[in-house]
């Protein structure tokens, strides 16, 4: 059994988060161990089939030491028999392993090896989006019994689990269509429970208008979007839960089909989910996946309940809509499907395409999305390994797998478009291309099948592919569209800041030159203020503790703050110990929103809503008149209306060192655009002082000359020195020259440094 042995693990390397395996009278099961980096506690195993309850003696799972695990399933014959008096031998369903691989902290990424790339795209660290919701639900007669009792208890269940910004109703019909509400209602407790109550008491009788109970359904959502009732950045779904062909109205499917399509408008998706097998699950693929959904089979059993409220979890929480990948680059060609009307959490969509590797090596993609009140850009480069760097990287790699997995989505994609293929020589040359492809790369579908043969070669089963289940696929849950590459959105190109140069849509990173006179906070921390109408650079330390909060800029007349949290050093060095700068806090208050920045994350709020960027990306997220743009390990910037800009750059150090520890620098350069009224360690000077600097003298370090300052009625001995610009050169900084004032910056600064230290990261400086 080797040959299927090796066929099983592809299956599972290629399915992502789950795989099956077809349990078709085979006397002997291969044994699956350490194919995959597991994430702690994301490993379940699922020892029953969907129509019958396998014995717990024909699987073993063995968790090993660290990430691995152990899956043997090895029923005897008997065990597989359909029952204990047939001869027949086939157990009727698929064992089912769901696991998650540890994922770095960041919302794709990009594989790109031997002329072919698969990009992965999970982001979690989103704000869920608000959902209009229609529940559809068939109560003919066919319902009856327990398919009825497991579907009201699922609903009392999806009902507790909307979240109070959702709005929702339920269309329950069977040769009628009534409403519960005739519009839409927040997801409050109250109107929850009166739908719980409405129904428990629904009692299945009748045929089954399943034209009539969509029509409604779309008018119900078309009608609030029309009215101006819904959020503008809200999803809406219609989930369809039916167990029959229609019997009452409209009896002709494609009929159906068509005035859906001609009603239904373009932010609505459908999701229908079919009970049983008296269902015509193919009509229900063809509506869904021509309306910016899904379809799924749920079997009925005592384990509809589960089934339905498992659909459900999968699209209960949307993160971003219009999701669109961009692969710019002229050699990249034959990309899957890269357009997704939703992506909802707790999922992964997969795009993949090839390249030239003789014309590139790395590969450049660019995401656009919505999120919550936000638009999103996310830019990956990633350059193709050569075979031994990518074998290094697990013992399990297979080189072909990017192929395989491209051609294996590309395949799926052509069988859904098969199926909506508007005539018959379109299906035909679209069969053509995939009986092409299957045979090619090894691949069985429903339109070819695969022969196993014993080692010895006097044995052979014909295996049909396993049917489809969209509940446990990676990427499953989403069929989407193809668009151009260069179609991308107008927004998705950031006005590049006097800061920093944003990357150029299209292109390779590029950085233009930075001002060369800002006023800046580096290392322990050293403040450098850059003074336009003297034209000079003035340095001062500020000697705090660690966890300290300084005002940096706050302008309550604006409502525009900028804070920093003090860390330490590892331990002291010299009786001293350093302190840097490892979270900074920007607040614009009439956005009301807050960007807090570590080493770690960048987290971005808006009202109660919330979401989070790491450092391993290079995202743009434009949110009112704020644009964040992040550039990968190296630099945040945050502009306002284009006019008022912030760059915050990373400094990493070794993780062993001694004493070292990460932390991060501000740059601001200076503007009349805040208001009289802005204070703060920073925001004193963006109102430039008078100074005069004058005697001249050497200093005790002959290298270091001392001078005499005044200001702000103050007479200063400071000492000419060198500080560091990290903007350009972001290991060893560029020499910037500035007059040192000692003893944390007194005389230069209003009062005592003590005075800037604030209790909260978004509190505004209250000056005496």
């Amino acid at each position: 059994m080797q040959r299927l042995k090796c066929f099983l693990i592809w299956l599972l390397l290629l399915e992502g988060q789950a795989f099956e395996i077809p349990t078709n009278g085979v006397s002997e099961f291969a044994e699956y161990d350490n194919l995959v980096e597991l994430a702690p506690d994301k490993l379940q195993f699922v020892p029953e089939n969907r129509r019958h309850q396998l014995l717990a003696t024909m699987w073993v799972l063995r968790t090993e030491p660290g990430s691995s695990a152990h899956v043997s399933f090895k029923p005897t014959v008997a065990q597989q028999r359909k029952c204990s008096n047939c001869s027949e031998t086939a157990v009727d369903g698929e064992l089912v392993v769901v696991y998650d691989v540890n994922r770095e902290d960041t919302t794709g990424k990009l594989e790109v090896f031997n002329g072919y790339f698969v990009h992965f795209f999970a982001p979690e660290n989103l704000e869920p989006i608000p959902k209009n919701i229609l529940f559809v639900i068939d109560v003919s007669g066919s319902m009856w019994g327990i398919k009825m009792k497991q579907t009201v208890e699922a609903m009392k269940t999806i009902l507790d689990d909307l979240r109070t910004e959702d709005q929702f109703s339920v269309v329950d019909f069977n040769h009628n269509v009534r409403t519960w509400r005739n519009d839409l209602v927040s997801a409050t407790k109250t109107q929850t429970a009166d739908a719980k109550r409405y129904i428990e008491k629904i009692q299945p009788s009748g045929g089954t208008n399943i034209n009539e109970a969509l029509l409604r359904a779309i008018f119900i959502l078309n009608e609030a979007n029309n009215l101006g009732l819904l959020d503008p950045s809200s999803v809406s779904l219609i989930i369809l839960v039916s167990d029959g062909d229609p019997t009452v109205g409209e009896l002709k499917l494609s009929k159906i089909q068509k005035n859906v399509k001609q009603n239904i408008q373009d932010n609505i998706s459908l999701f229908s989910l079919g009970i049983g097998f008296d269902v015509d699950y193919d009509f229900l693929k063809r509506l869904s996946n021509e309306n910016r959904g899904i379809a799924q089979r749920i079997y009925g059993n005592q384990d509809t309940s589960s089934q339905l409220k498992k659909f459900y979890n999968q699209v209960s929480t949307p993160l971003l809509r219009n999701v669109q990948f961009n692969y710019p680059q002229a050699s990249v060609t034959d990309v899957t499907q890269n357009s997704f009307h939703n992506y909802f959490g707790g999922s992964e969509i997969l795009v993949a395409g090839r390249f030239d590797p003789s014309k590139i090596t790395e590969v450049e993609s660019i995401v656009t999305a919505t999120s919550t009140n936000t638009e999103l850009v996310l830019e990956t480069l990633s350059q193709m390994d050569d075979l031994e760097d990518f074998l290094s990287k697990d013992k399990h790699a297979d080189p072909d797998f990017t192929k395989k997995l491209w051609a294996y989505l590309t395949i799926n994609q052509l069988l859904a478009e098969r199926s909506l293929a508007p005539t018959a020589a379109i299906k035909r040359k679209i069969t053509k291309t995939i009986l092409q492809m299957s045979l090619e790369h090894h691949i069985v579908t429903p339109l070819t099948a695969m022969v196993i043969e014993n080692d010895a070669g006097d044995e052979r089963m014909l295996a049909d592919a396993p049917p489809q289940d969209h509940s446990c696929c990676s990427g499953a849950l989403y069929y989407g569209s193809k668009v151009a590459s260069g179609s991308i959105p107008s927004w998705a190109n950031p006005s590049p800041t006097p800061v920093m140069a944003m990357l150029a849509v299209g292109a390779k990173p590029l950085e233009s030159t930075p001002p060369p006179h800002v006023i800046r906070v580096e290392n322990d921390p050293h403040f450098i203020i850059y003074l336009p109408k003297s034209q000079k650079n003035i340095c001062f330390n500020i000697d705090s503790k660690p966890g300290k909060i300084l005002s940096l800029v706050s302008d309550p007349e604006l409502g525009i703050l900028v804070n920093g949290q003090l860390i330490g050093a590892k331990k002291p060095e010299n009786g001293k110990l350093s302190t840097y700068f490892g979270k900074l806090g920007f607040y614009f208050q009439h956005e009301n929103m807050k960007i807090e920045i570590s080493t770690e994350t960048i987290t971005l709020s808006h009202g109660s809503s919330a979401s989070r960027l790491s450092w391993s990306d290079t995202a743009h997220v434009a949110n009112q008149r704020v644009l964040v743009s992040v550039k990968k390990g190296r630099s945040v910037t945050l502009t306002l209306d284009k006019e008022m800009s912030f760059s915050v750059l990373l400094h990493r150090v070794w993780k062993k060192h001694p004493v070292n520890v990460d932390f991060l620098g501000i740059y601001v350069p200076p503007t009349n655009k805040f208001s009289p009224s802005t204070h703060g360690l920073l925001g004193q000077f963006m109102h430039e002082p008078k100074i005069h600097i004058f005697n001249e003298r050497p200093g005790k370090d002959p290298a270091k000359p001392e001078a005499s300052m005044e200001v702000k009625g103050h007479k200063l001995t400071v000492t000419r020195g060198l500080q560091k610009d990290y903007r350009t050169d972001i290991v060893f900084g560029t020499h910037v020259p500035c007059w040192f004032v000692h003893n944390s910056g007194k005389g230069f600064i209003d009062g005592n440094y003590r005075d800037y230290i604030v209790p909260q990261l978004y509190s505004f400086l209250k000056w005496p």
